[in-house]
């Protein structure tokens, strides 16, 4: 009997892994202007105000992860699943989870920290520092449950000249959800992974954050001078 009811749970969660959305690959952002600032080091403190911009590939991936999370709400075989495995799905996917964390980092580093809609918005504004934010996770699927998470925040001068780059990262390779040896409570457990390998990767940008703060751009890892001109 016992057998057969954790069965149940991993046709379940096959069943939920066949309709949840398969993560868009990261693409390139934004036209900046070509060139770079000759600044060694990123203007921070209570004095600099900060204009955030979200690059199209952290939109998609956003979007991305309010259909993951719709989804696990509401439809693929919901009838089927135990409640906790439900709410792991739904508690995991948060689409604003990334983009919020990134966004409190920022404001412990800086004065006025605003998100523009556009660039459009962001020129006008003319913030004395400009982060170009890109976030992309990448959660579990029937076919794979390979997790990740990668977060950067690239960073220009007043005149959009490019500076330096702030990263964080982290995966995590899991046994698939639905093998039949595993319980319930082992499902959920690996669901909650995926906030897990978020929370680290989010870890790893502010001590990047702070690496960069502190130190000349020089010492610091920095995407290449191609990245840098085309985000």
């Amino acid at each position: 009997m016992k057998l057969a009811l954790v069965s149940t749970f991993s046709l379940a969660t096959l069943l939920v892994g066949c309709s949840i959305p398969t993560a868009p690959t990261a693409v390139s952002s934004m036209d900046f202007p070509v060139g770079r600032t000759g600044s060694m080091k990123v203007a921070n403190g209570r004095n600099v105000s900060l204009g955030i911009v979200y690059s199209p590939s952290t939109q998609t991936n956003r979007a991305y992860l309010a259909d993951y999370q719709a989804n696990a709400g509401t439809g693929f075989g919901q009838s089927l699943l135990v409640q906790p495995i439900h709410d792991a799905y739904v508690a995991t996917s948060n689409p604003n989870f990334a983009v919020d964390g990134v966004k409190a980092a920022l404001q412990r580093q800086f004065g006025l920290v605003t998100v523009y809609p556009d660039m459009q918005s962001l020129r006008a504004a003319k913030p004395d520092v400009v982060a170009v934010v890109d976030t992309h996770s990448q959660l579990m699927t029937s076919r794979s449950s390979d997790i990740k998470a990668d977060v950067s925040v690239s960073f220009y001068d007043s005149q959009l000249r490019y500076i330096a780059t702030a990263q964080g990262h982290d995966a995590e390779s899991l046994s698939p959800l639905w093998a039949d040896f595993k319980r319930s409570e082992e499902i959920v457990s690996d669901i909650n992974e995926q906030q897990n390998v978020q929370v680290r990767a989010l870890k790893n940008f502010d001590q990047s954050l702070s690496n960069l703060l502190t130190r000349p751009t020089s010492n610091v890892s920095m995407i290449d001078s191609h990245t840098g001109q085309k985000l």
